[in-house]
């Protein structure tokens, strides 16, 4: 069963999050006082409904305890922040994402009660950071603190060669897990497939691997 997500604060990240979200077929409510924001992505969302989530009497007639998901993304006014975190919480709601402003208010949050506390610019600008350093880092996912997946584009030693011919398990020790080529994203990948300079692959491995490439 697909799981039911409230946002809660309609910023710029609580925006994008609760798009993508309904976008990959989940139930979404946001909630938001500013009437605009409400009105500019009533049609993009399942709910949208214009409240103040530091109402407690408003957060409870919204029944937010029947949602799997709370997103909390009030960064910028840290008391609201924390006040609504606790509120949700209390309410039973079973995992609970928090944007944080600064490691001490993450460290309050994740005290409250929080599961997850996020700060999407600097994590962001990490990511950036990171593909930056490498020409052919396309884009980069961190699993842990040891293992990645990335987006590579193909070296030009690659160009020509079929993967078996590479042999990247034994002279990289990372995986091929899909090749995106223009709009087709292959992700059964067969040993004799034959590498094209615009190919992209993606990859999976240990960090310390991944740099050598």
């Amino acid at each position: 069963m697909a799981k039911q997500f409230v946002v809660i604060g309609c910023g710029r990240f609580g925006q994008s999050v609760a798009v993508k979200l309904a976008e990959m077929g989940s139930e979404v409510m946001v909630v938001d006082e500013n009437e605009e924001i409400i009105q500019n992505i009533a049609n993009k969302v399942t709910y949208a409904v214009q409240a103040n989530a530091t109402d407690e009497n408003a957060i409870k007639a919204l029944g937010i305890r029947n949602f799997d998901v709370a997103i909390i993304t009030i960064g910028s006014d840290i008391q609201s922040s924390i006040l609504v975190t606790l509120m949700v919480k209390e309410l039973g709601v079973k995992f609970i994402v928090a944007k944080a402003q600064n490691p001490y208010h993450a460290k309050v949050l994740y005290k409250i009660g929080a599961n997850r506390v996020v700060f999407p610019e600097k994590e962001m600008g990490i990511k950036v950071a990171k593909s930056l350093l490498s020409g052919n880092v396309l884009d980069l996912i961190d699993l842990s603190p040891e293992y990645s997946i990335l987006e590579i584009s193909v070296k030009d030693a690659w160009v020509g060669k079929s993967l078996v011919e590479i042999n990247m398990r034994r002279t990289y020790q990372i995986s091929v897990i899909a090749i995106r080529r223009g709009d087709d994203m292959d992700i059964n990948v067969e040993p004799d497939r034959v590498l094209l300079k615009d190919d992209v692959l993606v990859v999976i491995g240990h960090n310390d691997d991944l740099k050598k490439i």
